[in-house]
């Protein structure tokens, strides 16, 4: 039980983190709002995007298949909200490496901003969650499948509901003088 609160913690933590992180600098202090989905796969651009056609929208997509998750204890669907987080983050990178032949990280605050180390986190919190949690026990037909013990017990015994039976009469015989 305690597997599962610490590790629902830390999963909601990264999901957390990763819906927060578009709101943040990204890359030369553009923020991950402003990335459109479609030039995840299509190439970086410098069109502005609508919120909800932003980067935003797989990492909420993440979220609610963390709490589903979260909710159902599923390890699973944990790990998958980490991974795409995680995955859409990378092709972010990899996109914005071939737009701009490198990525960058200066003291000066230009190159990748702190947007892109909150989604990385947020991800692999995601992924630490769905590790530490240990997820649903199966039911109990399904921990009981094929067991071999419907057998009763012995009668008598302590495991039985039935009374135990009269202790044989003694016969009586006087003493011998």
């Amino acid at each position: 039980m305690i597997r599962n609160i610490v590790g629902s913690v830390l999963a909601l933590a990264g999901a957390t983190a990763a819906v927060w992180s578009p709101f943040r600098a990204w890359y030369d202090g553009r923020p991950g709002r402003d990335y459109r989905v479609q030039d995840l796969f299509g190439g970086i651009t410098d069109v502005r995007a609508e919120v909800i056609g932003s980067i935003l929208l797989p990492y909420a997509f993440a979220v609610l298949v963390t709490v589903v998750g979260v909710v159902l204890r599923s390890r699973l669907a944990v790990a998958l909200a980490g991974l795409i987080v995680l995955g859409f983050t990378v092709l972010w990178m990899v996109r914005v490496a071939q737009v701009q032949n490198g990525l960058s990280l200066d003291s000066q605050g230009r190159g990748l901003g702190d947007g892109v180390a909150m989604a990385v986190g947020g991800g692999v919190l995601l992924l630490v969650g769905a590790a530490v949690m240990s997820g649903r026990r199966p039911s109990y037909r399904a921990r009981h499948a094929g067991r071999v013990d419907s057998v009763p017990p012995a009668t008598g015994t302590r495991y039985d509901d039935t009374p135990p039976p009269p202790p044989p009469p003694q016969d009586y015989r006087p003493p011998q003088p």
